[in-house]
């Protein structure tokens, strides 16, 4: 009864070949560990050489490359530079023409709009005929086409100017004239219906000089007088209106010569000028004294909406080298993309490689320990169930633990 507990003790308790087992098979981890990790600190500082290696090679050879040609690098560039000097030449000078043609179009316009708010001051000065033939001999200007004026003065007089009538005489001082004295003028504005809008007379007469001032003055004008240079002439201006233009519109200005009162004698004239000289509105007044200035300001501000209208819409008319330039550095960049893709797919493949080869190194490693710990199992029949459990445990670590590494070493290279 008391020798089977025993021999079971005895059973459980490791035998000598088990110890040996184990301690061999730790003894070939942690020498298979030590070469697993000098091989893996071997290869990657290979790699690492190789790969500096490479690259000294091929900046050796890039430099080498440059300093053989470094005459046509020379060349080449003087003819680059010479192009683009050119060609920015030839872009500035049509940038310059189609800033000037945009700076034209724009004066034009702005003078344009500035016309379109100005208005000029009517000024007329024509000769008039008396007619002699009758009682009260009379002259009339008309505005329209057959009159003298020149510009707005043929259509007449615009709304709300004020415009002021004058007529210069031009008489001679003789003793007809003087013994006649006064006598009157007579100016009516007609409208274009036909109507008398507003009349006025004014009195007229030969400034007085007396019998000495006569003699004294032909005497010391007498070589002048003698030779066509001066005349013994007097020459009379007289205000006859001043009025606002409205409605009805003026069509005429009729003047008459009327004798003083009790006589019949009329006074000779040489000759007779109308003058009409109108006033604007202070809006229109102001914009005209200021015109210089408004189409200076006007053509400027155009000017400036042009160029935004040609920088916003028309960009490839004022630019017309940009998008082909653009172009030319997209492609190339593909081009230097393109050159280096060789380079670093080859660098790729090269890791992808290493990372492989130590892949398989560590599975071929994975499958001898499995195969080893299996053959360590005891195959004896008196072997317990719980050291078969034991085993099995550790078999399964060591393989996950072998596993583990495997993926340490593939993710550290």
């Amino acid at each position: 009864m008391d020798v089977q507990p025993q021999d079971q003790n005895f059973h459980l308790l490791p035998r000598p070949s088990d110890w040996f087992l184990k301690f061999l098979s730790f003894q070939s981890d942690v020498f298979h560990n030590c070469i697993v990790s000098v091989f893996s600190f071997v290869f990657s500082l290979f790699s690492v050489a190789s790969e500096s290696y490479h690259r000294a090679e091929e900046a050796k050879a890039s430099a080498k490359a440059a300093v053989q040609n470094v005459p046509s690098n020379i060349g080449h560039g003087t003819i680059v530079l010479l192009k683009k000097i050119f060609w920015g030449f030839l872009g500035a000078m049509h940038v310059y023409m189609v800033l000037v043609a945009v700076m034209v179009l724009a004066a034009l316009v702005g003078i344009g709009l500035v016309q379109l708010c100005l208005e000029e001051p009517v000024h007329v000065r024509e000769t008039l005929y008396f007619d002699y033939t009758l009682v009260n001999p009379t002259a009339e200007f008309c505005f329209g086409p057959g009159s003298r004026g020149q510009g707005k003065a043929q259509m007449g007089v615009p709304v709300g100017h004020t415009f002021h009538v004058s007529l210069v005489l031009l008489m001679p001082e003789s003793d007809f004239n003087r013994r006649i004295g006064v006598f009157q003028l007579n100016a009516e504005l007609v409208s274009s219906i036909g109507k008398v809008i507003v009349r006025s007379s004014h009195p007229c007469m030969l400034q007085f000089r007396s019998l000495p001032i006569r003699l004294g003055r032909t005497f010391v004008l007498g070589a002048p007088l003698l030779l066509g240079l001066t005349s013994e002439t007097q020459k009379i201006s007289v205000d006859m209106l001043n009025i606002k233009e409205g409605n009805p519109r003026t069509k005429a200005v009729r003047v008459s010569l009327v004798p003083r009162a009790g006589t019949s004698s009329l006074p000779q004239l040489y000759e007779a000028e109308i003058l009409i000289k109108s006033e604007l509105p202070w809006t229109k007044r102001l914009v005209h004294n200021w015109r210089w200035t408004l189409y200076v300001w006007t053509s400027l501000y155009v000017y400036i909406i042009f160029l935004v209208i040609l920088m916003s819409c028309f960009r490839s008319v004022l630019f017309p080298m940009t998008a082909t330039n653009f172009d030319d550095e997209v492609r190339d960049a593909v081009v230097v993309d393109e050159s280096r893709g060789p380079q670093i797919g080859a660098r790729e493949e090269r890791n992808e490689g290493v990372s492989e080869l130590i892949r398989k190194w560590q599975q071929s490693r994975i499958k001898r320990k499995a195969i080893v710990l299996q053959k360590a199992v005891p195959e004896t029949v008196g072997s317990s169930a719980s050291t078969m459990s034991v085993t099995r445990e550790e078999t399964s670590a060591v393989i996950e633990e072998d596993i583990g590494d495997s993926e340490s070493v593939c993710s550290g290279n």
